[in-house]
């Protein structure tokens, strides 16, 4: 059965396609779009900042992907200083100790 067989069964479905797997998948789509609109970074820079982060990944396709995304964002935010690494991995250590520190089902944070 090929693509374009027309009498191959259609899958309906009632559920909503889900963009993102996760809220931090939303919000760092969302840093980067305003990023971007900020006049921070062009697409081509963001692009090719991606498809390096992006090589390599393996796993759960969603997660990959977003994992890379920060990845992209991350170098990005470093390489235009709009932040450093020191200040980066500083923040994430907040929050890693944040998190642990946050009883089960309670909202993170900092």
């Amino acid at each position: 059965m090929s693509l374009h067989d027309a009498t191959a069964p259609i899958a309906i479905t009632t559920e909503p396609e889900v963009a993102f797997q996760a809220p931090w998948q939303a919000q760092a789509f969302a840093l980067v779009l305003a990023l971007h609109q900020q006049g921070e970074f062009t697409w081509s820079e963001w692009a090719d900042s991606l498809g390096r982060a992006l090589l390599g990944r393996t796993g759960d396709a969603a997660d990959s992907y977003y994992v890379a995304w920060l990845a992209a964002l991350e170098g990005i935010i470093c390489g235009h200083g709009l932040a450093s690494p020191a200040a980066l991995a500083a923040r994430k250590a907040a929050w890693a100790d944040a998190y642990l520190r946050t009883p089960h089902g309670q909202p993170v944070s900092l």
